[in-house]
């Protein structure tokens, strides 16, 4: 090679001319390799790995889901939800609507594309490292090319790929828990709105009955028939009905303006209509035979768990068989002079050397993890089995409460107000009497609204026990807003 006069482009083209020549047997020898090592390379999907997660919604809670990554996806999305709007809303169309509308919920499918990047990335050879060096002494030029494969990547590689491989499920198994709790969210906020919007209505009657006792007490004691104690009472019932209405009027605001939010509802969608009443109790609550065993088959945080325990377990395989070696790079390398003919060829490895560290920490990281991760598992399991068994004992509870305000308590209320009424007509007993009796009569009506939707909120939150936590705390009563403005 004739020795160049100073360090110019076309040098050093030359150079990587005759390098790319001289490795021509590496070449060769990485296009044997390459196919059996692409076989197992992943590649992106075209729904990101969306499919499942559709598979488990719908087969978990009935409704479709939608990932929406274009202006084309909202739109159809708006033509859904608008003729659900245009009418009354039910209780599946407020949870259709938040599984399309949901903006956290579509924020939490951009975890899968995250997910299966990763995979893909674990399922790729790492990029081969290319050295050039050269080198002036005088006349005399020396040149050094080296092409490095990274070896250790390759061995490691299917190790790699099955433990992104399980994280991806989990990612996958992630994003369907999130549509259930929305769903059971959505549920939840849509029986308060709709007991609110009830117990409004039945205050603003007892309203009218204070109002209007309060001020026929003002008219008889002006004409000395009343007591002023009489109508100091009257007059206070008055004021706690207006006190008592408008914070049932807040309660009611903020319930559905939680349910607005979980709908994705804004400006003039916001204005959703709701049905008048609660639907009506069922004729008989559902027997559930095995209750625990369905949660631990159908749960999808005991899936997770399970998925993290393998992916765990890989990885701690994994640690432990690179623990003394974690890098090793094998290479090819090429020197030539411009003085002679003579060209040197070899190969180089580098091999990362356990003096100082023999990989004890990583691997008691690796078992330490593990056992977090199966203690909690098993504390999982615990909490899975008790928080089902105490759904279902809240479903069946809440539904007797709501059976005997239908069948006792609130016919009970009517016969006696008829009987109240019968009795001011032949003049037996004052006007004042029956509005007292009026005024406990819409108490208990607003007793037995309470005790319906908590029967709905239960039946959904035993939905929820039994294919994933619910988002609702279990000891937590619901709707407790709304007790205390009715009280």
């Amino acid at each position: 090679m004739p020795a160049c006069p100073a360090f110019h482009s076309h040098c050093i083209i030359e150079d990587i001319m005759i390098f790319t020549l001289t490795t021509r047997r590496a070449i060769r020898a990485a296009a044997v390799l390459l196919p059996l090592v692409l076989a197992g390379c992943a590649s992106l999907s075209q729904d990101g790995g969306y499919s499942p997660v559709q598979s488990l919604v719908k087969e978990r809670s009935g409704q479709d889901i939608q990932w929406v990554k274009s202006e084309d996806d909202a739109a159809g999305v708006a033509d859904t939800i608008a003729p659900l709007l245009a009418k009354p809303l039910s209780v599946d169309d407020a949870v259709k609507i938040a599984l399309l509308n949901n903006k956290g919920l579509q924020a939490s499918y951009s975890g899968l594309g995250i997910a299966e990047a990763d995979l893909v990335q674990a399922g790729r050879v790492a990029n081969p490292s290319l050295s050039f060096g050269r080198l002036r002494r005088g006349d005399d030029i020396e040149i050094d090319r080296s092409l490095m494969l990274p070896v250790m990547s390759l061995l490691t590689m299917p190790f790699a790929s099955k433990i992104e491989r399980r994280r991806f499920e989990q990612a996958q198994l992630r994003a369907a828990g999130d549509a259930l709790a929305v769903a059971d969210e959505t549920r939840h906020a849509y029986f308060s709105a709709l007991a609110a919007q009830e117990t409004v209505k039945y205050m603003e009657q007892v309203k009218v009955a204070a109002e209007a006792g309060a001020e026929l007490a003002r008219k008889m004691a002006a004409a000395g028939n009343w007591s002023k104690l009489e109508q100091a009472r009257e007059q206070s019932f008055h004021a706690d009905a207006t006190v008592q209405l408008a914070r049932a009027a807040q309660a009611q605001v903020a319930e559905r303006e939680k349910l607005t939010r979980l709908l994705g509802l804004w400006s003039k969608q916001a204005a959703f209509q709701l049905p008048e009443r609660l639907p009506d109790l069922p004729k008989a609550p559902q027997e559930i035979g095995d209750i625990e065993m369905q949660a631990m088959q159908n749960r999808l945080d005991i899936m997770m768990a399970k998925r993290e325990l393998s992916g765990l377990a890989g990885s701690l395989g994994l640690t432990k068989a690179t623990r003394f070696v974690n890098i090793l790079d094998v290479g090819l390398m090429h020197n030539n002079y411009n003085q002679g003919p003579s060209r040197e060829n070899g190969y180089s490895i580098q091999l990362e050397i356990p003096l100082f560290d023999w990989g004890g920490a990583r691997v008691a990281k690796a078992e330490a993890l593990y056992m977090e991760a199966v203690n909690r598992s098993a504390q999982l399991a615990v909490n899975a089995r008790s928080e089902v068994r105490q759904a279902y004992a809240a479903y069946r509870s809440s539904y007797e409460i709501a059976r005997h305000y239908r069948d006792e308590i609130v016919p009970l209320k009517k016969r006696i107000s008829d009987e109240q009424m019968l009795r001011y007509n032949g003049m037996l007993i004052g006007v004042f009497t029956l509005l007292a009796d009026a005024r406990e009569q819409a108490r208990s009506v607003n007793g037995a609204i309470e005790a319906l939707r908590d029967f709905w909120i239960a039946d959904s939150a035993l939905k929820m026990a039994q294919t994933g936590r619910s988002s609702t705390a279990a000891d937590s009563k619901p709707g407790a807003s709304i007790v205390a403005a009715a009280d």
